[in-house]
């Protein structure tokens, strides 16, 4: 089951596939569509949207399925009704590029506003849309401070401890019966968390990669993987090379 069918089906026990964890004290759970909520301050944690990616593509004379908006706002709508937070923060790269939440149709203005009704809606400046969100509700800010926690979008060597981070799209492997089976991932020592990418055209990078240095310590390092029926909790340890 993909995050598409997930979002339309009807599951009674919804707990059952997310997993729990634990980041600078605050307790959160990571959820199968790739989004984190944290269930003391009734917020919701999602990542690297890069909202209009085909668009953006379009504009460059490169074309891609022009569906993402489409199937990642779908994905989206569908967490936001299971969990109905009073606060979503969205960790950067919202979209693509500089001009995305401008061009943005209609359509999908209308159905941002619709989700983001009666909420508080925090949209984190990334690299890729360092200006903020244009015309859409809710504020745009380079970081937030809140219960205890920092909200940005690059994650920093240097200030660590309680942060939520996205931008490196982190990705785990692992053997499944006679294969390995590579997968988007939250990542977290216990001391900070890194989001995977939400958007449904976004790439992954494997925790061992260069970048991911020193961002973790190894030894208590969990990748939560976003399994095709549930979340699926493995330590850095027993992950592939």
């Amino acid at each position: 089951m993909n995050r598409l069918a997930l979002a339309a089906a009807q599951i009674e026990d919804f707990g059952s596939l997310t997993a729990r964890t634990v980041v600078a004290g605050v307790e959160a759970l990571c959820d199968p569509f790739g989004a984190l909520y944290l269930p003391q301050t009734r917020l919701l944690v999602i990542s690297d949207l890069h909202l209009e990616k085909g668009a953006a593509f379009a504009r460059r004379g490169m074309l891609l399925p022009p569906y993402d908006t489409l199937a990642t706002l779908k994905i989206l709508s569908a967490v936001i009704a299971r969990h109905d937070p009073a606060i979503v923060v969205s960790l950067g790269d919202n979209f693509h590029d500089r001009v995305g939440s401008a061009h943005l149709p209609d359509m999908f203005r209308r159905e941002i506003a619709e989700m983001a009704r009666g909420r508080d809606w925090i949209w984190i400046n990334g690299n890729h849309d360092p200006d903020g969100a244009t015309g859409l509700p809710g504020q745009s800010a380079d970081e937030l401070h809140y219960a205890g926690l920092v909200f940005r979008h690059e994650p920093s060597l240097s200030a660590g401890h309680g942060e939520i981070a996205g931008h490196l799209h982190p990705s785990a492997t692992v053997r499944r019966r006679d294969k390995s089976v590579r997968r988007p991932c939250f990542a977290t020592d216990g001391r900070r968390m890194l989001m995977p990418a939400f958007g449904v055209t976004t790439g992954g990078l494997d925790l061992r990669h260069r970048a991911m240095a020193g961002l973790f310590e190894r030894e208590n390092l969990v990748a939560h993987l976003l399994g095709r029926d549930r979340v699926y909790s493995v330590r850095f340890s027993n992950l592939l090379a």
